[in-house]
């Protein structure tokens, strides 16, 4: 610091002798040190630029790798894929079986829990291996994600590419994404317990699933947040009264978007979405009888079919019409940068072409290709309103 106010002087004296000493006062001027705030989410400041995108495109990379492993997900839920493998081991189970002895018993181990004995009792082992397989991809894909992202983030750690707030940030993602597949194993393991009547259609707590998903929200939320913060540096924008009413606006909007992911989980996780499949009244009613049958009433929110869905369905239009006003005051709000509107522009769109999947998914009985669909846009949606999120954030001063 003392060094840097030195410099300061001595460019001033230079400018006041004008001549060529200007020149040699910019360029002091230039090689000063840039002070961050402490909560600064940059690489740290003694590398070059190219080193910077590194970090952003590692970040990025695993951002994107996130988003393959909610579709994979989705698409093994809907192919009632989840169940297949009945235990965990993290080296052990990445090799798959290859004899036929190996199938079998990996094929007689499903065969003791309830999924089998209740709803796929006949099934063959041609059928079990494409179900086994499905899992087995989603398992494997979220390892690929943990060496993707610890390897180079210990590599960077000692390289000293990182400062501290990234290293607190990426050591808490890195802890969240250990998290994330643990809570997967114990989603897992509430369809495997013994407890269903031969009447239920065995699957996962709901609760677990919702959890399970919006880990991976959440994950992908902060590695897209950090990525962007790096590889996409914000542009100033005016403070007015006008623009800080607007950045609550876009928050409250993406809070909405993740509210409503939320929910298409416990849509799933019931599968809420085959009880009514009309649109927009529920079996020619606008409140179906059924919406709050169990007892004590806020039960039907998190275990009722029928609420689920209706819920859902509210919360669809309820973030359609906020994202459809953001994307109008943003049009009417001075001031604002390219970029910006591009964003806001992208989200409107999105909107309302996640609302035409989810109804289209509803009136066609749930097909997989359109539910896995609807499921990454609501991925993408946040992605719209995250990104909007993040021009609009404040710089630091």
């Amino acid at each position: 610091m003392m060094y840097g106010s030195w410099c300061i002087r001595r460019a001033a004296s230079s400018l006041r002798r004008g001549g060529q000493s200007t020149n040699v006062a910019f360029k002091q001027l230039k090689t000063l040190p840039i002070q961050h705030s402490r909560h600064s989410v940059t690489v740290a400041t003694n590398i070059n630029t190219g080193t910077r995108k590194v970090v952003g495109w590692w970040l990025a990379g695993c951002c994107g790798m996130t988003v393959g492993a909610v579709v994979i997900g989705g698409v093994t839920r809907l192919t009632e894929s989840g169940l297949s493998m009945v235990d965990w081991h993290l080296i052990k189970g990445m090799k798959p079986p290859h004899t036929e002895e190996e199938w079998m018993e990996e094929f007689g181990k499903y065969q003791q829990y309830p999924e089998f004995k209740i709803l796929n009792h006949d099934m063959t082992l041609k059928e079990f291996k494409f179900i086994w397989h499905m899992e087995y991809g989603h398992r494997m894909w979220g390892r690929m994600i943990g060496v993707a992202y610890f390897l180079p983030m210990f590599y960077f750690m000692g390289r000293g590419w990182l400062n501290k707030g990234m290293k607190i940030r990426t050591g808490l993602l890195g802890g969240l994404l250990v998290f994330q597949g643990l809570l997967g194993w114990y989603m897992v393991k509430s369809g495997l317990e013994d407890n269903f009547k031969s009447s239920d259609i065995p699957r996962v707590s709901q609760y677990r699933l919702a959890s399970h998903l919006g880990s991976a929200f959440l994950l992908y939320t902060g590695l897209l947040w950090t990525s962007l913060s790096i590889l996409l540096p914000q542009k100033p924008i005016p403070t007015t009264k006008a623009i800080g009413s607007l950045r609550r606006l876009v928050y409250s909007t993406k809070g909405l978007v993740f509210i409503t992911a939320l929910s298409g989980a416990f849509v799933a996780g019931l599968d809420a979405g085959l009880t009514y499949n009309t649109y927009p009244k529920m079996a020619d009613r606008w409140l179906p009888s059924d919406l709050l049958n169990f007892k004590p009433k806020w039960l039907n929110f998190f275990e009722n079919p029928t609420t689920v869905q209706f819920d859902h369905r509210l919360l669809g239009h309820a973030t359609l019409a906020l994202v459809t006003y953001t994307w109008y005051k943003v049009r009417k709000t001075p001031g604002l940068h390219p970029r910006i509107l591009l964003a806001s522009n992208l989200m409107l769109g999105m909107g309302w072409l996640q609302v035409i999947l989810g109804i289209s998914t509803l009136l066609t009985f749930v097909p997989t290709h359109l539910a896995a669909t609807h499921q990454s846009g609501s991925l993408t949606l946040l992605s719209f309103t995250v990104w909007l999120a993040h021009e609009l954030k404040r710089i630091p001063k």
